[in-house]
Order: structure tokens, then C-alpha cells, then sequence
């Protein structure tokens, strides 16, 4: 007796697809691909942009409050060098640090032809107050729109006691005599910092 061919198995065999099968692969719909939602900014893209200074390029310009009530410019300083330091807020302890030692080697940061700046959030008046109280002897300059601070990177992100919240990255930024940006020392420690700051200059003059 012959046996049944098995129609499932020979249409395989012969590679033909069941008809029903290739309708229901023809109407088969796409996936449908979700754009993704947009992402909060990172603090990785959030530093990268306030790091978007670099060495070598030209200093954006500025005039700013003094806190002698006169108004200072980056082209009052073309020919020698400037030290612009930024610091968070005037009268608190590590800045107060900070102000008081770049006084201390005032004298051997002018024998290399540099001068130095202070620049903070503070209002002029309260730079007034910081200079006098601690008979401080380098200029400080007030930049109440965070224009400047921005353009030189140093507005951003901070956190402290597990909050976060904008503010003044603690930065020094070395301005050589033609305007371009010779150095930048981020994310300062104040304890020895006026020392290291002189001490490249000096080897930059040696």
C-alpha cells in the first residue's frame, strides 16, 4: 500500500511558502520607531561647555567695577601679563585666603611685569568692604551680569552638602602680554595656589 505524502512536508521541500503565510508576512505592519524623548543636560555637557576656554586662544575682553569705584579693562593691561582670579564670594574664609596671599607676593608677581585681578559676583560695594577690612592690595572686580564670567567658562555647576546649584567655579586664568591665554588652573585649592601661579610665571621668564 503507498503512502500519503505529507503536503506540509513536500511544499516545504519543494522552498514554495504556504499562500496563507506569505499574505499574512505581506501584511505585516513596521515597527514604529518613537523619537526619543530629549534628555535633561548632563553634568558631563554642562562642564564641557564652561571648560570652552583653552590655552592659546584670545582672552574675551571685558570692562568691569573696581573696587576702588572706577572700572577696569582687559586692554589697561596690554603689554604684560595678568593673573585673573575667580573666586566664589568675598569675605569667606577660602577666598579671604586666596586675597590675602596673592597681596603677600604682590611685589614678586609685578617683577615679572604681572599684574593681578580678583573677580566675583559680589556687588563693588561689597568688594569695597573685602579690600578694607583685610587691607588687601590687588585689585577686584565685580561682575554682577555674569556676562564676563561666563565668557571666560566660569559660571556653572556646583554642589555643596549634597545640593546643587549655579555659581562661581573656583578658576585662575594667565593672560600673557599679547592677549592670548597662556595658562588655566581649574577647580583651585586655595592652600599654596599664589605660590604655584608665581612660580610658573617665573619659569616662563627664566
Amino acid at each position: 500500500m503507498a503512502k500519503k505524502t505529507n503536503k506540509k512536508t513536500s511544499r516545504e521541500a519543494s522552498g514554495k511558502a504556504p499562500a496563507k503565510a506569505a499574505t499574512k508576512k505581506a501584511g505585516r505592519a513596521k515597527p514604529v520607531v518613537t523619537p526619543r524623548a530629549k534628555q535633561p543636560r548632563s553634568a558631563a555637557k554642562t562642564a564641557a561647555k564652561a571648560y570652552a576656554l583653552t590655552e592659546g586662544m584670545a582672552a574675551p575682553a571685558f570692562r568691569l567695577p573696581r573696587d576702588d569705584g572706577d572700572s577696569v579693562a582687559l586692554k589697561d593691561f596690554a603689554g604684560r601679563n595678568l593673573i585673573l582670579y575667580f573666586y566664589p564670594r568675598a569675605n569667606t574664609p577660602g577666598c579671604t585666603l586666596e586675597a590675602a596671599d596673592f597681596t603677600r607676593l604682590k611685589a614678586r608677581f609685578e617683577a615679572l611685569q604681572t599684574a593681578i585681578l580678583g573677580v566675583s559676583a559680589d556687588p563693588q560695594a561689597a568688594l569695597q568692604r573685602f579690600r578694607n577690612t583685610h587691607a588687601l592690595g590687588i585689585g577686584l572686580a565685580s561682575d554682577e551680569t555674569l556676562a564676563m564670567l561666563k565668557a571666560y567658562g566660569v559660571w556653572g555647576q556646583k554642589s555643596f552638602m549634597g545640593k546643587s546649584f549655579e555659581g562661581i567655579l573656583r578658576t585662575t586664568v594667565w593672560i600673557d602680554p599679547k592677549g592670548r591665554i597662556a595658562r588655566i588652573w581649574r577647580n583651585v585649592k586655595v592652600p599654596g595656589h599664589a605660590e604655584a601661579v608665581l612660580e610658573a610665571i617665573g619659569e616662563a621668564f627664566s
